[in-house]
């Protein structure tokens, strides 16, 4: 048998790369020394630039070397041997510990060749390690996972003594400043780890609720409430009482509902605020935090989701140099992220930009923000009224809530001023209703308002396991869709895999963007009603929720499902 002499130069993996035809000769010895320089194992670093298939790799290696393969996906976590090997370990030989049978513990590997993990591993654990072979792409997906589970402090404090820490001797009065007690590590590092882990999966809320014989911690992703933990109840004062003292709270008080907030800062350049509310319920007081990311409103007007018209007629509305601009739609649905979208696009130095917000959500330098204050006696009127007098050109209301607000915003926007405020209204045209409905007369609406728009926030679908649905044609029309369209696109729907929640990543912004024309004009004036300014609305060519909705099912970028669920009426 002749050798080539250059493959001779090639030895392990990538010699094995090389004799299956999943790169040439040239290409493997780039890609090594590529690796070599970016300190990365030669796998990962394959993977990583897409320059092999992971799956495509691990089968032929795995065959090649004799070493059992197995799918990562398939495994079910909770068996994982949690402790056993560090995490410096992990992730130094990007090693999985597997499952511990009698001396033999089996660790999962993207390249068999890795003969050092094996002994480092053995070393440290006295037990003898075996190969599984696995896709690089999930081993890393794993680590991660699973490193993010092992870490978790709930496991010391299970591990620890909890009798000593909770339980102590005396009256009633003295075990309940114990189960106050906050000065405990192990405590502490749970709750700094529950806040790290919802800003690393992305969540907008954390909850805390104790219950009679249970305490759970749930975080909201997506739009949707995942259990994530759940501690034992005895200790659920104590990391509650924890959180209070974060928020600068009153850790006695027990019987009324307190607000606060929490900075933690994350990164030399990046500090995260969480606004906390309490709650007392029947078995203890419930905690929820709002995780409020600046970042959140620096991602750009191309991601919010606007249909080109649509992003047109916001860009143009808030060029305008007076009048007000509505955001409406419900708690959660993005409206202060689309209007700080539009506030970093006017935030010049040419401007002064002055907000009132209640509590101020994401801080932006170069635009001066207030926080209200109900006790002190500091109102949106009242704030309102301050920008006034201090030469503002654009003036941001957090939301119009009662009349008193809405007339002195509606002032500000007839005398010069562009107004950018929110209301709580199911879609654009019945915050014209609702205007009216708080005593705003026509006249003044018509005379200040440029732009009404009604949101919501869809779940994207995942891009790595979203699959055809093949709907019937007349589902599709059931939905919504005209004739002439179906068949024109492939619908989605959602499927789940490691990569994202049952088959969901991330949000896009559903619009209703409705410009206020001379028709419209007309119409409030006459005191039409919702449903013939909607009509009129639609006769203009303004798509509602539900449209808005579809187009983005046509897109590829929601499910039929999804959209049901955001604006089903």
């Amino acid at each position: 048998m002749v050798v080539n002499s250059t493959e001779i130069q090639f030895s392990g993996v990538l010699k094995c790369i090389v004799k299956e035809g999943l790169l040439t000769e040239a290409e493997a010895e780039a890609h090594n020394k590529e690796a070599q320089k970016s300190k990365m194992p030669l796998i990962s670093y394959l993977v990583n630039n897409k320059h092999i298939d992971a799956q495509v790799v691990a089968r032929h290696v795995a065959f090649e070397f004799g070493v059992p393969f197995f799918d990562l996906s398939a495994i079910d976590k909770s068996i994982l041997p949690y402790g056993l090997v560090s995490e410096r370990l992990i992730r130094q030989h990007h090693a999985l510990p597997l499952l511990q049978r009698g001396n033999r513990l089996f660790i999962a590997l993207s390249d068999p060749t890795n003969i050092q993990a094996l002994d480092d591993i053995k070393f440290h654990t006295r037990l003898n390690t075996e190969t599984i072979l696995v896709e690089e792409d999930k081993l890393t997906r794993s680590i991660e996972s699973f490193i993010d589970a092992a870490d978790t402090t709930m496991r010391e404090l299970i591990d620890s003594d909890l009798e000593n820490i909770i339980l102590t001797d005396g009256d009633e009065q003295a075990k309940e400043e114990d189960t106050s007690e906050i000065d405990d590590a192990p405590i502490v590092r749970f709750v700094n780890k529950v806040f790290l882990d919802a800003i690393k999966k992305g969540a907008s809320d954390i909850h805390f609720e104790p219950y009679e014989k249970s305490f759970r911690i749930r975080y909201r992703s997506d739009s949707m409430l995942y259990q994530i933990s759940s501690p034992p109840p005895l200790i659920a004062n104590r990391i509650i009482s924890r959180i209070k003292v974060m928020a600068k709270m009153d850790i006695a008080e027990r019987r009324v509902p307190q607000d606060g907030r929490i900075k933690m800062k994350i990164s030399r350049n990046r500090s995260i605020d969480f606004r906390v509310s309490t709650c007392p319920t029947l078995f203890g007081e419930k905690v929820v935090l709002r995780i409020l990311d600046p970042t959140s409103a620096e991602m750009g007007i191309e991601q919010l989701g606007f249909e080109p018209e649509q992003k047109k007629l916001f860009l143009n509305a808030i060029q305008k140099p007076y009048g007000m601009i509505l955001v409406t739609g419900p708690t959660g649905s993005g409206k202060t992220v689309t209007l700080y979208t539009g506030l970093h696009i006017l935030n010049t130095l040419e401007r002064n930009i002055s907000t009132a917000e209640d509590p101020v959500e994401i801080t932006v330098d170069g635009i001066n923000q207030v926080n209200m204050n109900i006790k002190a006696g500091l109102t949106f009127p009242i704030a309102l009224r301050a920008f006034l007098r201090q030469d503002p050109d654009i003036i941001m209301v957090g939301e119009i809530r009662d009349l008193e607000t809405a007339d002195i915003a509606i002032k500000a926007a007839q005398t010069g001023h562009l107004v950018l405020s929110t209301l709580h209204t199911n879609d654009a045209p019945q915050t014209l209703n609702r205007l009216l409905q708080m005593g705003v007369p026509a006249f003044n609406i018509v005379s200040s308002i440029l732009l009404i728009m009604a949101q919501r926030l869809a779940r994207r679908l995942c891009e790595k396991c979203k699959t055809d649905a093949k709907y019937p044609a007349q589902v599709l029309l059931d939905a919504g869709f005209k004739k002439p369209e179906v068949g024109t696109f492939t619908a989605y729907t959602a499927v789940g895999c490691e990569s994202c929640n049952g088959g969901y990543k991330g949000r896009v912004g559903i619009y209703q963007v409705m410009p206020i024309s001379e028709q419209m004009r007309t119409h409030i004036l006459e005191g039409k009603n919702a449903i013939r300014l909607a009509e009129q609305a639609a006769s203009e060519g303004v798509n509602d929720l539900r449209r808005s909705g579809l187009l983005k099912v046509m897109q590829g970028i929601t499910s039929i499902e999804e959209i049901d669920r955001v604006t089903r009426e």
